[in-house]
């Protein structure tokens, strides 16, 4: 299942910023969740105990199931190349994912329900899949009839995408370039962390 509980503690435990509420609360308490949280000796974690914490980090801050994180690393394993660049490639090119990244969704969990509720296309036919995988020159845009919404307005307002998407806030699409490199793709995890997890 996908991740449905508080953002804001599991932000905290695993030191990533998942929503704008959650930025908020990181920086008044930038430590984890817990009476224990504020203690400054902290027991030295495992090999396994960081491999699980990545692995974790990779996956709530694309909001996957452990059964999708499983097929996105059997698919990569298939691939030619460097397996953890692969997974992150994979998971990048989601269509909550581009949504999030080109601004059009303050996070990914707004992005999945704009998505499942119909708002999105994708060349100009709705997908109302968020695993859907966006293929390079696709153009990613927002219903006509959606644009209206204020939630659409807001987003677009602040967005700052990567170079890897061309966003157009007059027509509120985006058109995905070309495949991003490790380097370009924000996701804060060691991917070879993550690779030991379920290579074991």
């Amino acid at each position: 299942m996908n991740y449905t509980g508080p953002k804001v503690k599991i932000s905290r435990k695993l030191g990533l910023e998942l929503t704008v509420k959650s930025r908020k609360y990181t920086e008044k308490k930038p430590y984890p969740p817990g009476q224990h949280g504020q203690m400054k000796k902290r027991s030295k974690q495992s090999d396994y105990g960081r491999q699980l914490l990545e692995k974790q980090r990779l996956r709530l801050q694309f909001n996957l199931s452990e059964k999708q994180m499983r097929n996105y690393y059997k698919k990569a394993t298939r691939l030619t190349g460097n397996t953890g660049d692969l997974l992150i490639q994979l998971i990048e090119q989601r269509l909550d994912s581009i949504l999030t990244r080109a601004g059009l969704a303050p996070s990914i969990y707004a992005a999945r329900q704009y998505i499942s509720h119909g708002h999105i296309l994708v060349n100009g036919h709705r997908v109302n899949v968020a695993s859907y995988s966006v293929k390079v020159n696709d153009i990613i845009s927002v219903k006509e009839k959606s644009r209206k919404l204020d939630c659409f307005k807001d987003a677009i307002r602040s967005s700052a995408p990567p170079a890897y998407i061309e966003l157009s806030k007059a027509d509120f699409s985006a058109k995905f370039l070309y495949v991003p490199p490790r380097e370009e793709i924000p996701a804060i995890c060691e991917v070879p962390l993550v690779v030991e997890y379920y290579s074991r």
